[in-house]
C-alpha cells in the first residue's frame, strides 16, 4: 500500500489522530481522576480539532 498522493498521507494522520485522541480522553476520564484528567481529556479533544482540520483539507491540497 503506497502512499501515492497527499490525500492518503491526510487520510492515515486524521484515523491517528483520532486514535490518539480517543486514548487520551480514555486515560483522563478512567485513569486520572484528579486535576491531571481533565488535562488529557482536553487535550484529547484538541487531538480531535486538529483531525477535524486534516479531513477538512482532503481534496483542497
Amino acid at each position: 500500500m503506497g502512499m501515492k498522493d497527499k490525500n492518503t498521507v491526510l487520510a492515515w494522520a486524521t484515523i491517528i489522530m483520532i486514535i490518539v485522541g480517543l486514548g487520551l480522553i480514555g486515560l483522563g476520564a478512567f485513569r486520572y481522576d484528579e486535576i491531571a484528567g481533565w488535562g488529557f481529556a482536553s487535550v484529547g479533544i484538541g487531538f480531535f480539532a486538529v483531525a477535524w482540520v486534516f479531513n477538512a483539507l482532503k481534496g483542497r491540497v
